[in-house]
């Protein structure tokens, strides 16, 4: 007798690792732009795409 399974994804894993990433990168822009305007984006940038990150696993999360 044939057993049913189901295929799942891991879509929320791969969007967290690319969200992550570019979390990272605004971090390091952070850290590289410390006294100037370009710190804050960086700080903006990678509070909104670790934020996203979070999101994508909640999201597609099995």
């Amino acid at each position: 007798m044939a057993t049913e399974t189901e295929s799942t994804t891991d879509m929320g894993v791969g969007l967290a690792l690319a969200l992550g990433a570019v979390a990272t990168i605004g971090a390091l822009v952070m850290f590289t732009g410390a006294p100037d305007v370009t710190a804050a984006w960086g700080f903006a940038a990678a509070m909104c795409f670790s934020a996203l990150a979070v999101v994508g696993i909640h999201l597609y999360w099995d």
